[in-house]
C-alpha cells in the first residue's frame, strides 16, 4: 500500500496541471462568471410549477422551502461542466499513461526500480478511477459553494431570505456525500474506456490518438459496409452503442444512463420527474446504484480488467521505444 501510495503520488507530481490546475482553473472561471451575472443581471425570474415569479418578495414559505430543497439538491449538479471536463482530463492521461514513459525513455529509469509492472500499471488506473474524481468532485464542492452563497445573497437583495431554509435543507448536507458514494459505479463504468486506452498506450509506437479513436471507429465503419454489401445482418447500432461507445465514452460521468436501457426508462418515467427538481437529483442517484444490477455493468468490468492486464504484460515485455 505504501508503494502504491507513492506511486499515485509520482502520478499526482506529474500531471497535477491536468489533474489539479486545469479543473480548478475552470471552477474559477464559473464563479467570476456567475458572480458577473448577478451584478449585472436586473431581471431575475424564477418558475413554480411553470408560473413565473419576478417579485420575490411575493413568494410565500412553501414557495422558498421549495426553492431551498430544490437548490440543496441540485448543489453539487452546479459543477456539471467539471464533470464533464473530468472525463476529458482522464481520456488523455490515460492516453498518455504508458506511451510517455517510453516516448522519453524514462521507462527505464522506473523498471530499474523494485517496483512491479503490476503495480505501477494499477497505481494509474487508481489515479484515472479514483484520485481524478476525487480531486474534482472536492473542488466542484468549492465552486457549487461559492455559487450556491452568491445566489443566495443576490436573492437576499431582491427581499427573499433562503438561509435558513438551506440550512435546514437534507438535501443539502446529503448532497455531497451522495457525490462521493458516485464513484465507486463511476469506477466500474469507467474501465473498458480506461482499460482499452492503457492498453492502447502500452504498445502504439506512435499516434497514440489515431490508434485508440481510430480502431474502434473504423472496426464499426467497416463491419457496417460489410453488413451493407452482403447483407450480415448485424445490428451495428448496438455495436456502435455497445462497443465503440463503451471503449471511447465510458469515462464520461453519467454514462451508465446511455448504455443501461432499464435505467435510462426508470429515471424518464419516474413519478414526479417532470416538475419536481428535487426529486429529478433522487432520480438520478437512485438509478446511478440501481445500474450495477445491469449485465452490461460486468460485461464490461470483465473485458475492462483483461484489457488492463493485457496493458501490465505489454509492459512487461514491449521495448522500450
Amino acid at each position: 500500500m505504501k508503494t502504491m501510495k507513492w506511486l499515485m503520488q509520482r502520478e499526482y507530481w506529474e500531471n497535477k496541471g491536468m489533474l489539479f490546475w486545469t479543473p480548478a482553473i475552470i471552477a474559477g472561471l464559473m464563479v467570476s462568471f456567475t458572480a458577473v451575472m448577478l451584478i449585472i443581471g436586473n431581471n431575475m425570474e424564477m418558475h413554480f410549477n411553470g408560473e413565473g415569479l419576478s417579485r420575490f418578495h411575493e413568494m410565500t414559505a412553501v414557495q422558498r422551502h421549495e426553492l431551498a430543497n430544490g437548490v440543496g439538491a441540485a448543489f453539487p449538479m452546479m459543477a456539471t461542466p467539471l464533470y464533464i471536463l473530468m472525463s476529458f482530463v482522464i481520456f488523455f492521461y490515460c492516453l498518455g499513461a504508458l506511451y510517455d514513459d517510453r516516448r522519453d525513455r524514462s521507462i527505464l529509469f522506473w523498471k530499474s526500480l523494485p517496483v512491479s509492472d503490476t503495480i505501477t500499471v494499477l497505481s494509474k488506473v487508481a489515479v484515472a478511477t479514483v484520485a481524478a474524481p476525487l480531486i474534482v468532485a472536492t473542488i466542484g464542492f468549492v465552486a457549487s459553494l461559492a455559487i450556491m452563497l452568491m445566489t443566495s445573497i443576490a436573492l437576499s437583495f431582491h427581499g427573499v431570505n433562503v438561509f435558513s431554509d438551506l440550512l435546514s435543507s437534507t438535501n443539502l448536507w446529503l448532497s455531497p456525500f451522495r457525490m462521493l458514494s458516485l464513484i465507486p459505479v463511476y469506477l466500474l463504468w469507467a474501465l473498458p474506456t480506461v482499460g482499452w486506452l492503457l492498453m492502447v498506450s502500452s504498445w502504439a509506437r506512435n499516434k497514440v490518438f489515431l490508434w485508440a479513436v481510430g480502431t474502434p471507429l473504423m472496426t464499426g465503419a467497416l463491419l457496417a459496409w460489410a453488413n451493407y454489401a452482403f447483407k450480415l445482418g448485424i445490428n451495428i447500432e448496438w455495436f456502435f452503442s455497445q462497443v465503440v461507445l463503451r471503449l471511447l465514452g465510458s469515462v464520461l460521468p453519467g454514462a451508465w444512463f446511455m448504455f443501461d436501457k432499464s435505467a435510462r426508462e426508470a429515471m424518464q418515467h419516474a413519478p414526479g420527474m417532470q416538475n419536481d427538481p428535487a426529486g429529478q437529483i433522487s432520480g438520478f442517484f437512485n438509478e446511478a446504484y440501481g445500474s450495477l444490477a445491469s449485465p452490461a455493468l460486468w460485461v464490461g468490468v470483465v473485458a475492462g480488467v483483461g484489457m488492463i492486464a493485457v496493458a501490465i504484460w505489454m509492459r512487461r515485455w514491449r521495448e522500450e521505444n
